[in-house]
């Protein structure tokens, strides 16, 4: 028996993320089911229990730093501000590196929890962005006005 292929689309969870106001466990249950690759192929196992126990407990914070762990365990939390009443959080795979020449993706809202998944959802954007081949695809037929010419000059 075949699996249905998941549907994953970060850019509209990532848009949804902007408009609320709070994380809900229906919210947190949908970025779960729509964002995450590696939470179902886990099974039931320790780490995604634990997860499950922090959503029930509605420990928002906490769930979404242990979703970020085991959906991206190359990526760390580099940093994690509060200005002007928005929480700005930015993961880095480079945490070390100094801010100007790390690459770190950055998400931000009035709710901690969100603002942590919303840098989640940006990640999880690029990885989908990243799995496209970088090669372009070769046309099926040559233009008939084609025709290759040599171009060395050994003078």
């Amino acid at each position: 028996m075949t699996a249905a292929p998941r549907c994953y689309d970060p850019p509209s969870l990532s848009e949804r993320l902007r408009t609320v106001d709070a994380m809900t466990r229906p919210l947190m249950l949908e970025i779960i089911d729509k964002a995450c690759r590696r939470f179902p192929s886990l099974g039931q196992n320790e780490r995604t229990a634990r997860v499950m126990r922090l959503v029930d407990a509605e420990a928002w914070t906490d769930a979404a730093l242990a979703l970020m762990e085991l959906e991206l365990p190359l990526w760390q939390v580099r940093r994690i501000a509060y200005d002007e009443g928005e929480w700005h959080c930015a993961l880095s795979r480079e945490r070390e590196l100094p801010d100007w020449l790390d690459a770190a993706v950055e998400g931000c809202h009035g709710d901690l929890a969100i603002a942590l998944l919303s840098a989640f959802i940006e990640v999880q954007a690029l990885a989908v962005e990243v799995s496209r081949p970088s090669v372009p695809s070769v046309r099926s037929a040559l233009d008939p006005l084609y025709e290759p010419v040599a171009c060395d000059h050994f003078g």
